[in-house]
């Protein structure tokens, strides 16, 4: 594919604009529809960015026979239902983490993708985050083993906002949204799947129903182990911050940046061609399509996440 790939994105929130921002610095590529709950504001979005056509309804996206592939980046309980709406009107799709919040939806989004043939790819960002592809490049060349990775994911949402401080209308989930994260990472950095998984969580919200801290424990076929603490009840400092402790060495990575264990930061500019990890994930996807091939965090490489946090589930129910 020679021509420019032509987007639209559903969903202007918070992750919505970084996708936009991303795009604009990828050569290409075209926005050409923007989809979003409230239309005056994704109108001022769309002017904004340049993008023409503006509509409430996806279906209206997916109608125009210029639309090539499809960026989600909606709630989490939409994500499988519209994944699998954009496969069937013949677009390729990225949809922001998680796949599902159901194991069902989550297999059946694979299984429609392998019947079409088409892109269909996961916004599991940490696979491209430079700092955690530094230490992904140390482990292929045998440089680096894991032996254990402590993670912790904090964030303080005590109500329903968003990363802008702004109201949500859906509502987040440490388990199927934010322990997705290190359960596909660390499956994806072992290079071994997740044999063992155990889970404990705290009291559930009276108003959000959902639990505010959490506590997993995993084990890869290797013997790696994994400890994932996550709370929406930390004051600070927020986001996730992952300590891999191996063999050769100890690193701490925050987002793009890494660390050793005495905290000497390591240059991972030279990683890849950017440091933002949104824009690192947008040019697979893109790429994936423009080469025909599959993209690293397809929706079929990622399934067995949505497998483990299914168990843990499961697990956490029974308690």
């Amino acid at each position: 594919m020679s021509k420019t790939i032509k987007v639209a994105l559903a969903g202007a929130g918070a992750f919505g604009i970084k996708h936009l921002d991303a795009i604009k610095l990828i050569d290409g590529v075209e926005v050409v529809s923007l989809v979003s709950r409230e239309l005056e504001k994704t109108r001022e979005t769309a002017a904004k960015y340049g993008i023409p056509h503006v509509t409430t309804d996806l279906a209206d996206s997916l109608a125009l026979k210029e639309v090539d592939a499809v960026i989600l980046c909606t709630p989490t309980q939409m994500h499988a239902a519209q994944s699998i709406a954009c496969l069937k009107a013949g677009k390729h799709v990225q949809v922001e983490i998680p796949l599902a919040d159901r194991w069902q939806d989550a297999d059946s989004v694979v299984a429609l993708q392998k019947q079409t043939g088409l892109v269909a790819m996961c916004g599991h960002t940490r696979r491209f985050n430079p700092s955690h592809q530094w230490v992904h490049k140390k482990i292929t060349a045998g440089q680096f083993n894991i032996q254990q990775m402590d993670v912790q994911t904090y964030f303080f949402r005590r109500t329903n906002m968003n990363a802008l401080g702004q109201a949500r209308s859906w509502t987040d989930h440490l388990l199927w949204h934010h322990a997705a994260h290190t359960v596909d990472l660390f499956a994806y950095q072992t290079g071994s799947p997740i044999v063992a998984a155990n889970a404990i969580q705290g009291p559930i919200h009276p108003s959000l129903g959902i639990a505010m801290d959490m506590s997993i424990q995993l084990k890869s076929a290797n013997g790696a182990i994994c400890t994932l603490s996550l709370s929406f009840n930390n004051e600070g400092p927020l986001g996730t911050f992952f300590r891999y402790i191996g063999d050769t060495g100890t690193y701490l990575a925050r987002y793009d940046d890494l660390f050793n264990g005495k905290e000497e930061k390591i240059d991972v500019s030279t990683v890849d061609v950017s440091m933002n990890g949104i824009e690192l994930q947008d040019r697979e996807f893109f790429a994936a399509i423009r080469e025909g091939r599959e993209p690293n965090a397809s929706v079929a490489q990622v399934l067995p996440c949505y497998k483990v946090l299914h168990q843990l589930e499961q697990q956490l129910n029974a308690a």
